[in-house]
């Protein structure tokens, strides 16, 4: 799903992301809302950026990242640890492009995710090319899913990966 996010471009910078684990639910620009399995799943865009709540049974993980004022770990390369009976992975990455490279990256991954059942990405008012997406799935019984927030004044993309559940071990 795409939709044009009625706010005005908050973030302006990659370097203004943070991360943060188990934070309410924020007020929201655009929701998704998924049943993966057993898992219930909220994609949330922010004026700031993202937000993903998953409930299953009695487990619950929430993830923002956004510019959120004080209190915040800067956005980390990565983490691994427990959440409640889960085990979750996170990692992101900043690429920077030319203006031609990031164009074209940004229509790219607005298709992907704009025709995806379980996709939901939003532009921001002002640049076809500032927008942030996500992409969620349910696998191995884990879910998962993939951000991307696009800074086209700077030529930057961040891009996340998130992977929650009970952590799958090798077979003997």
């Amino acid at each position: 799903m795409l939709t044009t996010l009625k706010t005005t471009y908050t973030d302006t910078r990659a370097a203004d992301l943070a991360w943060c684990l188990g934070k309410e639910p924020l007020p929201a620009l655009a929701v998704l809302d998924l049943q993966l399995d057993r898992a219930e799943v909220q994609l949330r865009l922010l004026g700031a950026s993202h937000q993903v709540l998953v409930e299953e049974g009695s487990k619950v993980c929430s993830e923002t990242v956004a510019c959120i004022p004080g209190g915040s770990t800067p956005l980390p390369l990565g983490v691994a640890k427990r959440v409640g009976a889960w085990e979750y992975e996170f990692a992101a990455r900043v690429e920077t492009l030319s203006r031609s490279s990031f164009a074209g990256r940004a229509q790219e991954l607005l298709a992907l995710v704009a025709e995806h059942p379980q996709g939901l990405a939003g532009t921001f008012p002002g640049s076809p090319h500032a927008f942030t997406a996500l992409l969620a799935q349910r696998g191995d019984g884990q879910v998962s899913w993939r951000t991307w927030h696009a800074y086209p004044q700077e030529g930057r993309l961040v891009a996340t990966r998130t992977r929650v559940g009970v952590r799958m071990t090798a077979p003997l």
